[in-house]
């Protein structure tokens, strides 16, 4: 079965984005070794899952060619196929991106029931807040900026009862942010 990982931006008090939206505290520039950490993380990747929301943004800001970005890394986010989870949209109206609606737990452990790499989600809120309250990720990868904002859309939003972790390594980076890479502790 397929290794289904998050990997999140968050600020130190627990939020992905600011009240509105607002991602302007991410901490830029990278540097190499997160650069080289997130290479090694998304190599066996082959499918990008997504909320309709964060699709809208993401696939054509990747389409375009971020400024910043190389084109490897660029190639990567577009090549790699995506399914965008949503309940409103009944077709893709981006290239290399499938819509799936329905029930999350049939999707995403049909996604893992395919044969291929790893599968990986960068949210948005709706989405991360419901794969980790339904138990669905078998990995998370917190990338810890450091900044609290005081407010905003949670990382563990709605996740129902505890979810308890189990810590696999903490890295702190030259950038200042720290990746802790959790494994669900299953009963």
């Amino acid at each position: 079965m397929r290794t289904f990982k998050l990997q999140v931006q968050m600020t130190v008090d627990g939020y992905m984005a600011g009240p509105k939206g607002e991602m302007d505290w991410l901490n830029f520039p990278w540097t190499d070794d997160i650069n080289a950490y997130i290479g090694a993380l998304t190599d066996p990747v082959d499918c990008i899952v997504l909320g309709r929301r964060l699709a809208e943004g993401f696939i054509p800001a990747w389409a375009a060619g971020p400024e910043g970005e190389d084109q490897k890394s660029i190639d990567k986010m577009n090549d790699t196929p995506k399914v965008v989870i949503s309940n409103t949209l009944t077709e893709s109206p981006w290239e290399n991106a499938v819509v799936a609606g329905g029930d999350l737990a049939e999707i995403v452990n049909g996604l893992k029931a395919r044969p291929g790499g790893d599968m990986i989600a960068y949210g948005g809120g709706t989405l991360v807040s419901s794969l980790i309250a339904q138990g669905l990720l078998d990995e998370l990868h917190l990338f810890v900026n450091p900044v609290a904002i005081g407010s905003g859309m949670p990382v563990f939003g709605d996740a129902g009862d505890y979810k308890w972790l189990r810590l696999v390594a903490a890295r702190p980076f030259d950038c200042g942010i720290t990746a802790l890479h959790y494994e669900p502790k299953r009963a």
